[in-house]
Parts: structure tokens; C-alpha cells; sequence
């Protein structure tokens, strides 16, 4: 590792994620059933599904929060289960729940998990100024966390994903409880940076209006992998008008909703 990179040149041809046959359950419910997709370096890539779709539970599995048992997930051709350590330190993740300490200050927060990944506090404060650099919240540094907004939280814990150079960072539902401006704002500094630093983004949401055009979307519906493209790709299979057409139609779930719509013929 170099000024927090690490040296991946033998995994430019892999996909920055592949998930391979993956199933898991929760007693006799099953949550995944024989998943597979994979997410291209350097992408944006949309996981697109209603709620209860399995999502949060993928997250779980890739994190490992929960154990793979069937199947196999690689991250830069790491198999979480033989070499976590490698697959794991080139993954970032902002989780649904907020998870930053309000009483430390935004610095101490990205300062303190960049140290836990042999991140020295130079390294850490060079970091945070490239990120932040055209952000108002590059002048709060100093401020509590618990002064922050919704928007603003989010915000910090997606450059705190972003601090130790992931190759591949996970964001699960992270605009949920946001307003319009700060959700579009939060999606395009993700975009930003997928497009300045090459890393690759699995952003896992249920809302139509979060996918561009140029997105890779995998379309996750009661567990099942429905769908795996570019929005044009998917579209045009599909015979639908938009995305959201075309997220209906495979689903029978309205776009950017949880209530059952009448698919079109």
C-alpha cells in the first residue's frame, strides 16, 4: 500500500464484485434464492427492488455480517470465504442505519476510521480535503456531528466509506428519509467520484428516480435476480418505455413503490 492505495493491478480484468449462485435463509423463509451478477470496475451500479426484496440480506452476506454458505461472492477475485481479509479491505460500505458518533467531532469521525485502516493522521487529513474539497462542510470539520443534518450525516458517512481508497464501497438505501435536494445531492457526488477515483459503486435502492440512463441496474425482487444490464438493455428486453416500465412489467410492483400495479400487456 501506497498513500492509502493499494496495488490491484493483477485484478484490472475482474469485475470489482462477482456474486455467484448465492442463496441464504432465515429458517425455512428464504431470502435469496441462487442470486448471481456482477459489477464492472469502475461503475455505477444500481440494485434495484422493492422492499423486503433481499437487498439489505446481499449487503449482509457480501459485509459479512452474515456467513456465505451456498454460493460464492469475490471482490477483486477475493472469496470472502478463503481470503476475507484481502476481499474486505478493498470494500467500503455506508449502511442503511446511521452509524456515526455524534459526540466526535467530523474530523475525529473520519480521522478514527481511517486510522483503522493504517490510515496515519496525515494521510487521513490529505484525504479528507480531497473529498471535501468543493464541500460547505469542508469549513465544519471541527463541529459535532450531532449539529449536522439528515442530509449533511449522510453526507460525512459516504466520504468516511470513501477514505481508505475502496476499490468497490456498498451503499445501502442511504437517501432514505432525505428530501429531493439533499438525495439528488448526495447521488451526484457518488456519481463524482466514481467518475474522478474509478471506484466502483453497488448503490441498493427501491426509487426509480435514482437511476441514470447510463447505470447498470440488477433488478432483485423476492430474492430473485429478475433482471441484469444497462438501463437500454433492460428497456428495450422488456419492450417498456423507461426503466420504470420496465422495473413494473418484471416485477408487478409500481416504480418507486411497494403496492402491487396491474402489468401491462
Amino acid at each position: 500500500m501506497q498513500d492509502g492505495r493499494l496495488n490491484d493491478s493483477a485484478t484490472i480484468d475482474l469485475p470489482a464484485l462477482a456474486v455467484e449462485r448465492v442463496s441464504h435463509s432465515y429458517g425455512q423463509r428464504q431470502a435469496l434464492g441462487d442470486v448471481s451478477f456482477t459489477v464492472p470496475q469502475g461503475s455505477f451500479t444500481a440494485l434495484l427492488g422493492p422492499n423486503g426484496a433481499g437487498k439489505s440480506t446481499l449487503f449482509s452476506l457480501i459485509t459479512r455480517l452474515f456467513n456465505v454458505r451456498h454460493g460464492a461472492i469475490r471482490i477483486l477475485g477475493y472469496d470472502l470465504n478463503a481470503d476475507p481479509g484481502e476481499a474486505l479491505r478493498r470494500l467500503g460500505v455506508v449502511f442503511q442505519a446511521r452509524t456515526l458518533d455524534l459526540d466526535l467531532s467530523i474530523a475525529q469521525n473520519l480521522t478514527y476510521h481511517a486510522a483503522l485502516h493504517g490510515l496515519p493522521a496525515s494521510a487521513a487529513k490529505k484525504r479528507i480535503g480531497e473529498i471535501l474539497a468543493t464541500s460547505e462542510l469542508s469549513a465544519r470539520l471541527k463541529e459535532k456531528a450531532r449539529n449536522l443534518s439528515g442530509g449533511q450525516l449522510r453526507s460525512i458517512e459516504i466520504v468516511r466509506a470513501f477514505m481508505h481508497r475502496p476499490r468497490l464501497i456498498l451503499l445501502d438505501e442511504p437517501t432514505v428519509g432525505l428530501d429531493i435536494r439533499s438525495r439528488a445531492a448526495i447521488l451526484s457526488e457518488v456519481r463524482r467520484l466514481v467518475k474522478e477515483e474509478g471506484v466502483s459503486v453497488l448503490w441498493a435502492t427501491h426509487l426509480i428516480d435514482e437511476i441514470d440512463d447510463s447505470d447498470q441496474v440488477v433488478v432483485l425482487h423476492q430474492g430473485q435476480v429478475l433482471a441484469e444490464g444497462f438501463v437500454p438493455e433492460i428497456v428495450a428486453r422488456e419492450g417498456a418505455k423507461s426503466i420504470g416500465d420496465a422495473f413494473t412489467r418484471l416485477t408487478g410492483v409500481r416504480a418507486g413503490t411497494t403496492e402491487p400495479a396491474e402489468l401491462r400487456a
